[in-house]
């Protein structure tokens, strides 16, 4: 086994700053095989992305550059392949004292037009000392915890791995900073699709001209359906050839979509209209029973509907520009398997007592320390995470016996 770093910082400042890291070819036979140590992995879009020419090669999260005397550098357009982090090239090796620069994308794709390889913003590569991977965090444990003389004798390593993806899940929804943001745009038809990685929503906001953010909140007006199936004359469900109901459109998410959402706000009494019905009156709006507050906003209000898995919105929101802020649990993804430094203690305590709880035969007053031990250290982790400044507090404060004039 090997012992883990203890967090200590892997990349120079050229690969932080710059995401870039170069080699200069050594060996006078030449140079094949190169690794590079970012804490960023290599990503190849497909084997043969490594052809600027193909499409795949966008998917890509880095490039490669070339150069002989190190004033120019030309984008590597011969094969190559990708295992980890290594890069092999598939032809001739490259020269004695050639330059090999790989350069990692920045989030926005990067501005290779001068194909220096150096000066462009790496923001996927910043602040990853903040975190620990999880990887790193289960070799610990083991390190720490399991063997001759400790608490846990002997264990399997993928049990191990199972309770930090349990725990890494637990803390994503209240603890650790498992909040994400989308930037998106309200279409013609009203809906958005669910982010692929979502748990919960956090806030829903338009944005306006200004970049400031104005709070959507959920409509208790209507409910979308679950399940739409046609009924016939008697009201029946019918059912297809394969014994299941058919299903079909929404008359309740259609008359949501067309509704006037400024009648809707505007007139917030449902009264009788002298016609033989009922409807949101004009003239009262305010007057006979006061506004309700749940109601009483022009920010337009959205709804989820989770038969389409989608979000639906107001007709007042069409065109707009929108940010969805969202619960993930940590795991969708290969970057997001990391934990911050501030809750690592915490992640051990929940393994350490997950595993000695399950186990048969272990006092009770041995888990149920462990599980005191556990409580303490994340409710820790979620005030030091909270990340409460008192200078804020105090700047927030001063407006506290500001007076309000009549």
């Amino acid at each position: 086994m090997a012992f883990p770093n203890g967090g200590l910082i892997t990349e120079t400042n050229r690969q932080y700053y710059a995401g870039s890291q170069g080699f200069q070819v050594s060996d006078p036979a030449g140079q094949s095989s190169f690794t590079f140590t970012f804490d960023t992995n290599l990503i190849l879009g497909s084997p043969t992305a490594w052809d600027p020419a193909t499409p795949e090669y966008a998917l890509n999260n880095f490039k490669l550059y070339i150069s002989e005397f190190g004033l120019v550098y030309d984008e590597v357009d011969f094969e190559y392949e990708l295992v980890g982090n290594t890069i092999t090239f598939a032809g001739a090796p490259v020269p004695y004292d050639w330059i090999v620069v790989c350069q990692l994308k920045a989030i926005d794709g990067g501005a290779y037009g001068d194909r220096d390889a150096y000066g462009n913003t790496v923001e996927e590569n910043y602040g990853s000392y903040a975190y620990i991977k999880l990887n790193d965090l289960i070799n610990n444990f083991e390190v720490a915890y399991v063997g001759a003389d400790k608490l846990i004798p002997s264990i399997k390593r993928t049990d191990i791995i199972f309770h930090a993806k349990r725990g890494l899940q637990e803390f994503s929804y209240d603890t650790l900073k498992s909040i994400k943001a989308q930037e998106l745009t309200v279409p013609p038809s009203l809906s958005l699709a669910i982010p692929q990685d979502y748990v919960n929503y956090v806030k829903m906001s338009w944005v306006d001209n200004q970049g400031v953010k104005h709070i959507i909140y959920p409509t208790r007006l209507t409910s979308s359906p679950t399940g739409t199936p046609v009924q016939d004359n008697q009201g029946v469900p019918i059912q297809s050839n394969f014994d299941d109901n058919i299903d079909g459109t929404s008359l309740i998410d259609e008359r949501w979509r067309t509704q006037n959402n400024g009648i809707i706000v505007n007139n917030l009494n449902f009264v009788y209209n002298g016609n033989g019905g009922y409807g949101y009156g004009s003239n009262v709006y305010g007057q006979r029973y006061g506004l309700d507050p749940q109601y009483a906003n022009f920010n337009g209000s959205f709804t989820i509907n989770e038969r389409e898995g989608k979000f639906s919105f107001s007709s007042d929101l069409v065109g707009s520009l929108i940010i969805l802020e969202y619960i993930s649990d940590g795991l969708a993804y290969e970057l997001d398997t990391k934990v911050p430094k501030m809750a690592e203690e915490a992640m051990y305590a929940y393994i350490l007592h997950a595993i000695i709880s399950l186990r048969s035969k272990q006092p009770e007053y041995l888990v149920q320390r462990l599980k005191r031990e556990s409580f303490a250290k994340l409710r820790n982790a979620k005030i030091r995470l909270s990340n409460v400044k008192i200078e804020e507090i105090t700047q927030i404060m001063r407006g506290k016996s500001k007076w309000i004039k009549h």
